[in-house]
C-alpha cells in the first residue's frame, strides 16, 4: 500500500498578492490581474496579460526576476511547514517552461550567458539560497510542468526516496514568449473566455506557486495528493489531439489511483487556456472520463496562462476552496462553446468538497491529471 503525501504548506505569488490568503481574498471579490499592456519591451503591438506591476520589488542582488520568483514563494511556504529543508530526506522541484530565456534578449551571447540560461544553475542557486542538501529536480513539460512536478514529488515521496518535498513553479514573461504565442495566433485581443462560445484565444500570465509535501504521518488530516498520472497525444507538436482520448486517460487513472470513482470528484479545476482546440478537448476528455456534471472552473482570466506555474497556482486555490468551501467562477463565460457538455461554474457558489481534479494539457501533446482530497 502507497504512504500518504500530505500537503503541509503552500503559497501563491503572483499580481494578485503574495501569499495565498491574498490571492484567494481577490478571486473571492471577482478581481484579475489580467489588463491591457503597452510595453515595446514585450510586444510591437497592444496585448492582454497577467504582469507584475514595474513597481514590484525584484532587488535580490545577482538573482533573476525568475529566480527571486522562486525565493519569495518558497520562503512563504516553509515558513508554515514544520519540515526541516537543510535535511538530506528533503528535495527541491522546480518547475518552469522557459526559466531565464529572457536573457538572451538582453545579454551578449558568450558561454557564460548559455550557462547562466540554463535552469540547472537557476535551480542549484535557488537550492543553495536555502540550503537543501540534495541536487534539485527540474521538471519542464510545457504546460504540464506545475502538475507534473507535484505528481513526481508525491511519487519520490511513496517510494521512500525522501520524506519531503518541496514543489515550486514559476514563469516570467518575455518577448520571446510572447512573440512565440502571436505566432501561433494563439492570444486573445481581450480577456480570455474559457469554454465559452465567443473564446478567441489566452492571455500569458507570470507568477509562481509553492506545495510543501510530507509522507510524515504527523501532518495526518491535512489534504493530501491522492492520484496523478501523465500521459501524451502523440498528436503534434503543438496541435492537441482531437478526440480528448489521451487526456481522459490520465484522468482514469488517476482516479483509480485514488480508489475513487467518478462521482467522487467534487469539483474539476481545468486547464481551460480559451483558445478553440484546447478547451474542445478538454471538454471532450471530460466527458469521456465520466465527468460531464461535475462543477468545472478555469482560473486563466484572473492569471493569465502562467505556463510553468499554472498547474501549481491553480492547485492552490483549489485547495482552498476545499478548506474555505467557495468554488471560484470561471471569468468571462457566458455560453458553452464545446460539443461536450460541461458543467462550467460561471459565479462564486458555495460547495461541500472533499476532493478535486486538476487537468493539464501542453504543447508537444501531454497531459497530466492529479486529484487532490482530505
Amino acid at each position: 500500500m502507497k504512504s500518504d503525501v500530505f500537503i503541509v504548506a503552500d503559497n501563491i505569488y503572483s499580481p494578485l498578492g503574495k501569499t495565498t490568503a491574498e490571492n484567494f481574498l481577490q478571486l473571492k471579490n471577482g478581481v484579475s490581474s489580467v489588463k491591457l499592456h503597452n510595453d515595446d519591451n514585450l510586444s510591437a503591438t497592444l496585448f492582454h496579460a497577467a504582469l507584475f506591476d514595474n513597481s514590484e520589488q525584484f532587488s535580490l542582488q545577482g538573482y533573476t526576476k525568475f529566480e527571486q520568483l522562486l525565493i519569495a514563494s518558497i520562503s512563504d511556504a516553509i515558513q508554515n511547514a514544520d519540515i526541516d529543508i537543510k535535511n538530506n530526506n528533503t528535495v527541491l522541484i522546480i518547475s518552469s517552461t522557459k526559466g531565464n530565456i529572457g536573457l538572451l534578449e538582453t545579454e551578449a551571447n558568450s558561454a557564460e550567458l548559455h550557462k547562466r540560461v540554463a535552469m540547472t544553475t537557476s535551480a542549484k542557486m535557488v537550492a543553495d539560497y536555502f540550503g537543501f542538501q540534495n541536487q534539485p529536480i527540474i521538471i519542464s513539460n510545457a504546460c504540464i510542468s506545475g502538475v507534473m512536478a507535484m505528481i513526481t514529488g508525491a511519487r519520490l515521496l511513496q517510494t521512500g526516496q525522501y520524506e519531503n518535498a518541496v514543489v515550486c513553479g514559476a514563469d516570467v514573461i518575455s518577448k520571446f514568449i510572447v512573440s512565440g504565442f502571436q505566432s501561433f495566433q494563439a492570444l486573445s485581443p481581450s480577456v480570455c473566455r474559457p469554454f465559452d462560445k465567443s473564446r478567441d484565444g489566452l492571455n500569458l500570465g507570470e507568477g509562481a506557486a509553492t506545495v510543501v509535501l510530507s509522507a510524515n504521518k504527523k501532518f495526518e488530516g491535512n489534504l493530501k495528493v491522492k492520484g496523478g498520472s501523465i500521459s501524451n497525444d502523440a498528436n503534434h507538436i503543438s496541435g492537441p489531439s482531437r478526440t480528448g482520448e489521451e487526456l481522459a486517460y490520465a484522468i482514469k487513472k488517476a482516479i483509480q489511483e485514488t480508489g475513487l470513482t467518478p462521482a467522487d470528484i467534487d469539483f474539476i479545476s481545468a486547464h481551460g487556456t480559451a483558445t478553440p482546440y484546447n478547451d474542445e478537448m478538454e471538454a471532450n476528455a471530460i466527458r469521456l472520463a465520466g465527468l460531464p456534471s461535475a462543477p468545472l472552473n478555469s482560473l486563466k482570466g484572473y492569471y493569465g496562462h502562467t505556463l510553468g506555474a499554472a498547474g501549481l497556482i491553480e492547485t492552490v486555490v483549489s485547495m482552498q476552496s476545499l478548506k474555505e468551501g467557495l468554488m471560484i467562477p470561471t471569468p468571462g463565460f457566458e455560453e458553452l462553446g464545446v460539443s461536450s457538455p460541461v458543467n462550467v461554474c460561471a459565479e462564486l457558489v458555495p460547495i461541500d468538497a472533499r476532493n478535486f481534479l486538476k487537468t493539464a494539457s501542453g504543447f508537444g501533446g501531454c497531459n497530466g491529471a492529479a486529484v487532490i482530497g482530505d
